[in-house]
């Protein structure tokens, strides 16, 4: 048997990373498979907010994390007419009746009926699960409108498309048993199901944008790598084993298994995928990290018109310091003068005690310099013999004194790429200003 799995959203809005998560499994499940399908089904029947688009902004996201799919996606708009057939084969067998649900005299829905004995599944993550037929009442299958439920669109569409296995949210554990009935039914084969542990914050509720970032157009503003972004959503509720984490792609899909699905729930730490996606960023090729930035950077002033050399430079120097692109915003220091001065860190750092004395000590000895990292190291050693200060004491005066900030590169290497004139410039500017 061929695997045929599905990703079906709801575009009703933003995609949110639990909904992607789905996506990924599925897509991971199939290329895992040999001739393994992987399909997209849109869900767009809530005509009042499935817009052209929330359907855009889920094409955008899978194409931007590379999920792609094998078949045409199938618009669950288009089955209407099937949905209503099913519906009449239900009734037809018996297995549905009409009613008018509430006696509101609006017409009559499509009831479909329980067989009203236990019912039972295997879930691939779950393990056995069952209900007692006590427990589960008839429900409905198309409104009174004629509009045909989640329930029913749901399984006739998992028809159309052939679909063998379906992953998807725990949530819909309970949405399950009806439609292994409905399938019954139908006189259809049952799909097998694997039900994915809910994305949880770390006080264990689900997680949602209260909790930070929770849409993959956010990730992707806020300057994620979608590699990174990919690698880390495989690991919430998916174990390769071997504590492995940043895999390349290929090595999940060789690994990914759903007896390997965890069905514990799974936490989002924003801060550990921070880290995973500066491991992405440090490995690429300079000038793919160069693009990368430069889309962050385009919108602001001095972003817009950059000297390709000097900024190459810079990039090599913070590419390894970076988690995400978009913290590249915090390079101003390198390409704006005047630089802006962090007020608290000048208190701290240039208005003390013996600060004056320093940057004069310094400036004396950088101008002497040819500004390679070798000299450079070798002017700070002796500033700090002159001043009798214990090495590295120096380097948060004169990093303030020259980029306005307290955090950054090795001083000797910002110095360097900063090059003489703008440093010179910059510590003399200090002294006059603030000390």
């Amino acid at each position: 048997m061929s695997v045929r799995v599905r990703f079906a959203p709801s575009p009703t809005g933003n995609v949110h990373i639990g909904n992607i998560r789905a996506a990924i499994f599925n897509w991971l499940f199939a290329r895992h498979h040999e001739n393994g399908r992987f399909l997209l089904r849109i869900e767009d029947t809530d005509r009042e907010r499935s817009t052209p688009e929330a359907v855009k902004a889920i094409l955008d996201a899978m194409e931007w994390l590379g999920i792609n799919y094998d078949e045409a996606p199938l618009y669950q708009s288009t089955q209407h007419a099937r949905h209503l057939e099913a519906a009449q084969q239900l009734l037809a067998n018996g297995h549905a009746y009409k009613e008018d649900k509430g006696g509101t005299g609006q017409g009559e829905c499509i009831i479909f009926r329980m067989p009203g004995t236990d019912m039972a599944f295997h879930d691939e993550v779950k393990g056995d699960l069952r209900k007692e037929a006590k427990d589960m009442k008839d429900f409905v299958i198309v409104r009174s409108d004629g509009s045909p439920v989640f329930h029913l669109a749901n399984v006739v569409d998992d028809i159309t498309q052939s679909i063998t296995h379906i992953i998807r949210g725990d949530d819909h554990v309970e949405n399950t048993f009806r439609h292994v009935a409905l399938y019954q039914a139908l006189g259809a084969p049952v799909p097998r199901y694997a039900h994915l542990p809910m994305i949880v914050n770390a006080q264990g509720k689900p997680y949602s944008k209260r909790d930070g970032a929770a849409y993959i157009g956010q990730f992707r503003e806020m300057g994620f790598s979608p590699d990174a972004l990919f690698n880390y959503l495989t690991l919430l509720g998916w174990s390769p084993g071997e504590d492995r984490e940043k895999m390349t792609r290929a090595e999940i899909i060789a690994a990914f298994t759903l007896d390997r699905v965890k069905s514990a729930p799974a936490q989002m730490d924003l801060r550990k995928l921070s880290h995973m996606n500066g491991l992405y960023l440090a490995e690429l090729p300079l000038d793919q990290f160069m693009n990368g930035v430069r889309e962050f950077l385009t919108g602001l002033d001095w972003g817009r018109s950059l000297d390709e050399t000097y900024f190459a430079a810079v990039c090599k120097l913070m590419q390894s310091r970076t988690p995400l692109y978009s913290q590249a915003e915090t390079w101003n220091f390198f390409f704006i003068d005047p630089i802006p001065y962090d007020e608290k860190a000048v208190q701290k750092n240039l208005k003390k005690e013996g600060a004056r004395t320093t940057l004069e000590t310094l400036a004396t000895l950088l101008t002497a310099t040819d500004f390679s990292e070798a000299a450079l190291q070798q002017a700070l050693r002796q500033a700090e013999t002159a001043l009798g200060s214990g090495e590295g004491k120096l380097n948060q005066t004169l990093r303030v004194a020259v980029t306005g900030v307290t955090v950054g590169a090795g001083i000797c290497e910002t110095l360097h790429v900063l090059g003489k004139e703008r440093s010179l410039t910059r510590l003399n500017h200090a002294l006059t200003t603030f000390c």
